[in-house]
């Protein structure tokens, strides 16, 4: 198959291509100290940044006040989002420069940042006072005060004495849930060791404290350690922030761990992790990898404190995302605890063993299920992988394939492609795989800021498979994924199945390498680091973006996150949704009427239980994670806790006693792959026994089986 233009990486990480074509020149006396040199390379940084933004973002802004209120607004937020150390006269002194931010970068000054910095370092001192004053005496958890741990909700404190006090309430949260989290784990051991030393509950009191003492010493030692380049980062960040979730600027050293992060190389427990309003946030976990494998972490966790076997945990709240993956990684076979917080409040400790990515997981596999007499394939694509290097690697567009031939040879009377949780990958993956299930014609639009709109086409007439189809998807499924089920859904080639929308990513983003900018007579100044920016958008043939929306699917099945804002839409300062002129192409003329299998599905659905109880869930846990003001009164907080896991225990027993029990097995031609590694054994049995009590799966499997009736 043939394609014209660049080959584009569709992820949620993008590609790294490098391109040159701004020359920095400054023009001025070259600085004789290093004070004038730094001072020289901060102005053409940022010069060259905001320029190089300006010239190939696809949708630039205009650097006037209302750009200057949005990174002053930004910028705030990440520099103290929980709102710990700056005080409301510190903003309100800060806030003069709201409308000034703009100016000063066309001027190549970093006034506003500086006094920033100096704030920061200010209150950070005083800080480290509070905390050390306020961990030398015992809580009191007997009185009814309560904690507001939504910072969006809370104000700056207005004086030092009102900090100290939110300090105190702050401490006292982090003490009684490490109170909480010993007696858990001395009752759980107390019943399987008689002779276990039973601490009291000042013992235990009083150790939380130590412990916290000690996270504490560590923390506030980064934060001093923490030099002016390091908040410039943050700064630099907010700057191009503004132009999207998906632009940021990579110092050297960044860009180094980044590079380092899309090898796949590194042992870990692979989770995708990012640093969002002063905490460490899962944002999806790597097939293949101990996270995966192990199954307890899930995206939207958040991870509060990470501990070392046998050590006591550290506590990453407003840590530095590589600082945070330091404490995370490690050798194989090493175990790390991380202690979570869940989208309903339960706090939990997860034990995971560090382990290299199971290269075997990331790649496309496929299964048989049966039920009533109907054989349907199932085929899993975890991300959109390809040998971008031409060196004899995988394809996903291949591999799929191969695993379409394997399920008609099984004379299978359907397929399931599962897309849920894949970030997405290589777009031109997405494009041969789309070809497998039509003749050929156009599946997506690649619109760049100075070209039109550009027709990506399958242009092989040969169809792998042209049987009843269901692509399934969810608030994960991103970028190449959604390029692939909305070309399916807008040739009517097979029936959308998931949450009510895919993640909603329909940008591209392209790596520029900064020091490219300088002529030699300036590179005194490298290196500069690199910068991410959003060159491109993607629209389906029909001329929707899949931009914010995403693919709305024809069969909403009910989720546990569906009623939060997940995907591209929480995230600010996205790209618009748009429409472009749609693209002419002979739409799949289906054996079944669409609207009376989606209807058969919604009724199915309405009187299964095991669905209503996930509706039922759904809903709570949005109710829970809106109440976000906890008591302090340890009884209160106990009892809370309590609620939280009586209420998880009995939706996954809810689970358990409804569950589904699918025929799953795997084809015949495979189980000689892994029949001698026991490794591979124990990974492929877990994969088949989550597979059969997949209640998402089946529903999917009955929509198949009615569009063949």
């Amino acid at each position: 198959m043939k394609f014209k233009g660049l080959q584009f990486l569709v992820s949620t990480a993008a590609a790294i291509i490098f391109c040159s074509y701004i020359l920095y020149e400054t023009g001025e006396k070259r600085p004789t100290s290093t004070s004038e040199i730094d001072r020289t390379k901060d102005k053409v940084l940022l010069d060259v940044l905001v320029k190089s933004i300006e010239n190939s973002h696809f949708q630039p802004k205009l650097l006037n006040d209302q750009f200057s209120e949005d990174v002053y607004s930004l910028y705030l937020k990440r520099l103290d989002y929980n709102k710990r150390f700056l005080l409301s006269s510190d903003v309100e002194k800060l806030s003069e420069y709201q409308t000034k931010i703009d100016d000063q970068i066309k001027a190549g000054n970093y006034v506003f940042f500086d006094l920033t910095n100096e704030l920061l370092k200010e209150r950070v001192s005083e800080v480290k006072e509070f905390y050390q004053d306020i961990l030398d005496n015992p809580f009191d958890f007997s009185s009814n005060e309560t904690i507001e741990l939504d910072e969006e909700k809370r104000d700056f404190q207005k004086n030092k004495k009102d900090l100290k006090s939110f300090w105190h309430k702050s401490l006292k949260y982090e003490a009684l849930t490490r109170i909480h989290d010993m007696e858990r784990k001395q009752e759980k051991a107390s019943e399987e060791n008689d002779t276990l030393t039973i601490l009291s509950f000042d013992e235990m009191e009083a150790k939380a404290r130590k412990n916290m003492r000690k996270s504490n010493d560590r923390f506030f030692d980064r934060m001093e350690k923490w030099t002016r380049d390091d908040l410039k980062e943050i700064y630099l960040n907010s700057i191009v922030g503004v132009y999207g979730p998906h632009t940021g600027y990579f110092p050297p050293k960044d860009k180094e761990n980044f590079d380092i992060s899309m090898s796949g190389q590194l042992e870990g427990i692979g989770a995708q992790l990012q640093e969002r309003d002063g905490f460490i946030r899962v944002s999806s976990i790597v097939p293949g990898s101990p996270s995966y494998l192990q199954g307890e972490l899930e995206e939207g966790d958040l991870i509060l404190k990470v501990a070392q076997e046998g050590k006591p945990a550290v506590d990453i709240s407003d840590t530095r995302i590589d600082e945070a993956v330091k404490l995370i990684r490690g050798k194989k076979g090493t175990k790390v605890i991380l202690t979570i917080k869940k989208f309903s409040g339960l706090i939990q400790d997860i034990t995971i063993v560090r382990d290299v990515v199971v290269l075997e997981e990331t790649y496309a596999k496929s299964a048989i299920i049966e039920n009533g007499g109907v054989r349907i394939g199932y085929i899993k694509l975890p991300k959109f992988y390809a040998d971008f290097n031409k060196s004899g690697g995988r394809s996903a567009a291949d591999d799929v394939k191969a695993e379409i031939n394997k399920l008609k040879s099984e004379k299978v009377d359907g397929i399931v492609l599962d897309l849920r949780g894949n970030g997405g990958g290589s777009l031109r993956d997405a494009i041969e795989m789309t070809g497998h299930f039509i003749e050929q014609g156009p599946v997506v639009q690649v619109k760049g800021r100075y070209t039109p709109a550009e027709i990506m086409k399958d242009n092989d007439r040969s169809v792998e498979y042209d049987g009843p189809l269901v692509v399934m998807l969810n608030q994960f499924s991103a970028s190449a994924s959604e390029i692939l089920a909305a070309a399916i859904q807008d040739y009517d080639r097979g029936i959308i199945l998931g949450s009510a929308s895919s993640f909603g990513k329909g940008t591209v983003q392209r790596f520029f390498e900064l020091d490219r900018y300088l002529t030699a007579s300036s590179s005194q100044y490298r290196p500069l680091g690199a910068v991410k920016i959003t060159t491109q958008k993607f629209y389906r043939i029909n001329g929707d973006a899949t931009q914010l929306k995403g693919v709305e699917s024809d069969i909403i099945v009910p989720t546990k996150y569906a009623y939060f804002d997940m995907g591209e839409k929480e995230q600010e300062f996205v790209m618009p949704w748009d429409e472009i002129k749609a693209v002419e192409h002979i739409k799949w003329i289906p054996k079944y009427d669409e609207k009376d299998v989606v209807s058969k599905s919604q009724k199915r659905m309405g009187e299964n239980k095991l669905f209503q109880n996930i509706d039922e869930n759904a809903k709570t846990l949005k109710t829970q994670t809106d109440e976000t003001i906890v008591s302090l009164n340890y009884e209160s907080f106990s009892s809370n806790q309590a609620m939280l896991d009586a209420q998880d225990d009995a939706y996954d027993k809810s689970l358990k006693d409804q569950a589904v029990q699918l025929d799953v097995k795997n084809l015949q031609v495979d189980i000689n792959s892994f029949e001698a590694d026991s490794v591979k054994t124990e990974i492929n049995e877990k994969w088949l026994k989550n597979l059969r009590k997949d209640v998402t799966l089946e529903e999917a499997v009955l929509v198949i089986k009615d569009m063949k009736s």
